[in-house]
């Protein structure tokens, strides 16, 4: 409260009718100021209260999403090959790939690798001749120009580089000196040569391939599976066995490595027991924020309530979630196949108050008669209709779903494959198709090996999947809890101004009552001079006699 300057001495001590004006002004403003500031300090307290539990149900849904996400991405949750010898090879599931049974022999004969070229030692600085050194590969020669600006040894491996030939040089310091390294791409097909002019005289022509050095040949992997050869340009290839990443250590002819599956039903089961209890913790901190207030029945037979009743009851972007979440047992997480394709059919049910529970006997007798359907609950898959169809995008990248393809052509004559997706034109880049951005399908990724009139490609959500669009639909800039986030700010918005306009009032009421009061004072304070004068009159008119 401010006291204006024009208050005056006789006001300040209340001389005219010997009342405290300051005191007795003061205590009318605050008095009709303190009801309306109660009001709006319960506002205050309760938007606080809402702002900081819609931070702590978000903060709880993102933790579990995330930690559900993380748990998923490692790989602990579904099926992977096993090898009998991985000094040999490792086999990996591809993401979003389904094995089901695996069981192949496979026989390593020979690694790939890369052509090398060695020239011999040189000082690195002195000149190394000028000209034109030619590299010639599968893709046809590059000349490679050494003038008087490059003419040493790090000049002719940059000039190399810097032509992307196929090939990559290198300077390499030994005791007997430098030495340029040439090194192509593993696989046979990825030879290459180095020439020079006939006649070259300027020294250039020791970084021919017939004066370097072969320090290794270019060569394919030779693997053997099933009994049946194939060869690869490199060592990791996921085109052997599909949906199986595989990756050559070494060469053993004659060794027959087994493949098989190891199925993680322990995982899965301790898996399917962390999220039960992690959805708990979450639907607690939901329940403490919309509880409704514990109403006690007394003696007399009347009722009372305990007053504390959650922060965010009754908000609609809470209420949202709440209904998300419960049908997350019966979501469909997986489309494919006749066994399972949700949580309830694997035992995970959901109690009267809300909260989940697990019956571990019907989850046991699903990983038994359905793992296949049980893994697929929580990894996201993607798959086509169409042997000439291979997605992919990168799991987590396409809305969930089933698209519709249609009048597919593979790439020939140097074009780019082509077709629609959902009736609209994807992007053809080399043998594979990409979904525009403005398609249901943003992000879907196929590579096109035939021509296909129609098929169709499914993306299932998986666990994780369906628990990130909860996150996302309720976080969007026109989701529930955007709603909520911007009332509770412009609730706190309006609770300054409201503030700064009760001041403002009080301030004007507290001017007015000064100003009231102060008329009053002079008024009484003539009344009183007016008595005075009276009196002593009245003593004059009696000579002092009553």
């Amino acid at each position: 409260m401010t006291t204006p300057v024009t208050n005056s001495i006789a006001a300040t001590l209340g001389i005219g009718s010997g009342l405290d004006i300051n005191s007795l002004v003061t205590n009318l403003a605050n008095a009709a100021k303190q009801p309306k500031a109660d009001l709006i300090a319960k506002r205050d307290t309760a938007n606080k209260a809402q702002v900081s539990a819609l931070a702590q149900v978000s903060g709880g849904i993102d933790s579990f999403a995330s930690a559900l996400t993380s748990l998923i991405a490692g790989g602990t949750l579904f099926s992977q090959p096993s090898v009998s010898d991985p000094s040999v090879f490792t086999a990996s599931a591809i993401a979003g790939a389904r094995l089901g049974s695996l069981s192949a022999s496979v026989e390593v004969r020979q690694l790939a690798q890369a052509q090398t070229l060695a020239s011999a030692a040189v000082t690195r600085t002195d000149p190394v001749g000028q000209g034109t050194l030619t590299i010639t590969t599968a893709s046809g020669p590059f000349d490679v120009t050494i003038d008087a600006t490059n003419d040493n040894l790090d000049g002719l491996a940059k000039a190399i580089n810097d032509k992307n030939a196929g090939v990559t040089a290198s300077v390499v310091t030994d005791t007997s000196g430098a030495r340029l390294v040439v090194k192509g791409q593993s696989g046979a097909a990825n030879a290459f040569s180095l020439s020079v002019p006939p006649g070259t005289t300027s020294g250039l022509e020791r970084f021919a391939s017939g004066t370097m050095s072969d320090a290794q040949d270019a060569q394919d992997a030779i693997v053997r599976l099933d009994g049946v050869q194939v060869n690869r340009a490199t060592n990791s290839f996921s085109d052997l066995i599909p949906g199986v990443q595989i990756d050559l250590k070494s060469a053993k002819p004659g060794t027959i490595v087994s493949v098989g599956l190891s199925r993680p039903t322990a995982a899965i089961t301790q898996g399917v027991q962390d999220f039960v209890s992690a959805y708990n913790e979450l639907m607690k901190v939901i329940g403490d924020a919309t509880r409704a207030s514990a109403t006690t029945a007394n003696a007399d037979g009347s009722t009372s309530s305990d007053g504390t009743t959650g922060a965010l009851r009754g908000d609609a972007g809470v209420s949202a979630l709440q209904r998300q979440l419960a049908k997350l047992p019966t979501t469909i997480l997986s489309s494919t196949g006749s066994g399972v394709h949700t949580l309830a059919e694997i035992g995970v049910g959901t109690n009267r108050d809300g909260t989940l529970s697990l019956d571990t006997t019907r989850l046991q007798s699903a990983l038994a008669s359905d793992p296949d359907g049980v893994e697929a609950l929580f990894n996201p898959t993607q798959y086509t209709s169409s042997p000439y169809l291979t997605v992919k995008s990168v799991i987590g990248r396409v809305t969930p779903g089933t698209y519709n393809v249609t009048d597919i052509l593979a790439a020939a004559g140097g074009g780019s494959a082509s077709g629609n997706v959902g009736g609209i034109a994807m992007t053809g880049t080399g043998s594979n198709l990409v979904a525009p951005g403005t398609s249901p399908a943003a992000g879907l990724i196929l590579g096109v090996s035939g021509n296909v009139a129609s098929a169709t490609v499914t993306i299932d959500p998986g666990l994780g999947g369906a628990l990130q669009a909860i996150r996302d639909s309720l976080s969007a800039s026109t989701g529930a809890f955007a709603a909520t986030q911007k009332r509770l700010t412009d609730e706190a918005t309006q609770i300054g101004k409201d503030t700064d306009k009760l001041n403002s009032q009080s301030d004007t009421y507290y001017n007015q009552l000064l100003t009231s009061f102060t008329a009053m004072d002079r008024q009484v304070s003539a009344f009183k001079a007016t008595q005075s004068y009276l009196e002593q009159q009245v003593q004059i008119w009696t000579n002092g006699k009553n």
